[in-house]
C-alpha cells in the first residue's frame, strides 16, 4: 500500500518533541538516536545524542521525525501543516487541545461552510497542525 507520511525536522529538540506529540496523540513511540547507530562514528560527540530517526504510529496515523538538520540549517515556515483526520469530534477537540498547549490556537474549532469541523494550530515546536471531522 502506497502511503504519504509527515516527516518533520527538527534541531536537537526531536524526542522531546516526539513524546510531547505521543502524549498529545497516543500511540507507540520509536526513538534511534545516533549513537546507536552505525554513524556515530562519523559524526561529532556532540551530535550522538540527537535523534537520527524517530517514528509515531496510532493505527494508521503516523509521524516521523529527525534532529538531522541539513547544512543550510532548520528553517520554519508556513508551507507544510499536518493535518489530521479525526474519528470523532471529541477526538478532534481533545488532540486540538492537548496539542495547542504552549502553542497558539491560530483558528478555533468551528463548522464551516463545507459541513465539516475544523480547526487549526501550532504547536510548541512551531509546527503547524490541522484538525477536522467530517466529510468534504
Amino acid at each position: 500500500m502506497t502511503q504519504l507520511i509527515t516527516y518533520l525536522t527538527f534541531n536537537g529538540n526531536c524526542s522531546e518533541a516526539m513524546s510531547f506529540y505521543q502524549e498529545c496523540l497516543g500511540g507507540e513511540l520509536y526513538l534511534q538516536k545516533i549513537e546507536d547507530s552505525p554513524m556515530a562514528d562519523k559524526l561529532p560527540q556532540d551530535m550522538r545524542e540527537c535523534i537520527l530517526h524517530s517514528s509515531l504510529q496510532k493505527g494508521n496515523l503516523i509521524l516521523m521525525a529527525t534532529d538531522m538538520v541539513g547544512d543550510e540549517g532548520l528553517i520554519r515556515g508556513n508551507a507544510v501543516s499536518v493535518l489530521i483526520q479525526c474519528s470523532s469530534e471529541q477526538e478532534m477537540r481533545s488532540y486540538y487541545d492537548r496539542l495547542s498547549v504552549g502553542g497558539q490556537k491560530t483558528y478555533p474549532i468551528e463548522n464551516t461552510m463545507w459541513g465539516t469541523l475544523f480547526g487549526e494550530l501550532i504547536d510548541r515546536y512551531g509546527n503547524h497542525w490541522l484538525l477536522k471531522y467530517g466529510e468534504y
